[in-house]
């Protein structure tokens, strides 16, 4: 029995459902992701904004975006939000239940690549389960751990999204937003993708 069919009649939301039965298809399509939060700690910490835009094909669909800023209101700990990021920012701004079920609308079965994308999968886990959700089930690649193949390196050596980039001649602004962070990552990927002759 497939995973998906084993937990869609709990007592999820609907939203939840309809992800979940997207799972019978094998993915046509990949999305960078990166999201911005108050810290490192997934447990403590909140998304602050998320940025997504995806490939097929190998390539980049400008159109295909999202981008949000999330409205963080009550929480047990001093999250250290700007005022000034949120009242300046011009990405739809949505509280953070909205935004979470947005996303995973425009996510569904997707294959996610990030720049440690583990961290982003477990910050948008936190945030799935304070709407009673499940955790996410799409598959997850790395462009660091990419790049890190590609080297040919097991020493341990992290490498930050700006010089990965700069190894590929990718342009880098002074990037603000995880929308500008997401693109440069599918840049990134795609890159990789064609140096490590990978099929996805």
């Amino acid at each position: 029995m497939l995973d998906w069919l084993k937990n869609i009649n709990k007592d999820y939301p609907d939203f939840w459902r309809a992800y979940l039965s997207k799972f019978d298809e094998k993915p046509t399509r990949i999305v960078a992701l990166s999201t911005k939060t108050t810290g490192t700690d997934y447990k403590k910490d909140v998304i602050v904004s998320i940025g997504a835009v995806a490939i097929e094909s190998d390539q980049v669909l400008i159109g295909d975006n999202f981008e949000v800023v999330l409205l963080q209101y009550v929480f047990n700990h001093d999250n250290g939000l700007s005022n000034e990021f949120i009242v300046e920012s011009q990405s739809p701004k949505l509280v953070e239940p909205q935004a979470i079920q947005q996303f995973i609308e425009y996510l569904e079965n997707a294959t996610l690549v990030g720049h440690r994308v583990d961290f982003d999968v477990e910050m948008l886990n936190e945030a799935l389960d304070r709407i009673h959700a499940g955790r996410l089930k799409n598959e997850a690649l790395d462009v660091e751990v990419m790049y890190r193949k590609w080297k040919d390196l097991n020493d341990g050596r992290h490498f930050g999204l700006d010089d990965m980039c700069a190894e590929f001649k990718i342009p880098v602004s002074d990037r603000v937003s995880a929308a500008e962070d997401a693109y440069a990552v599918a840049l990134l990927f795609l890159k990789l993708k064609s140096r490590l002759q990978l099929k996805i």
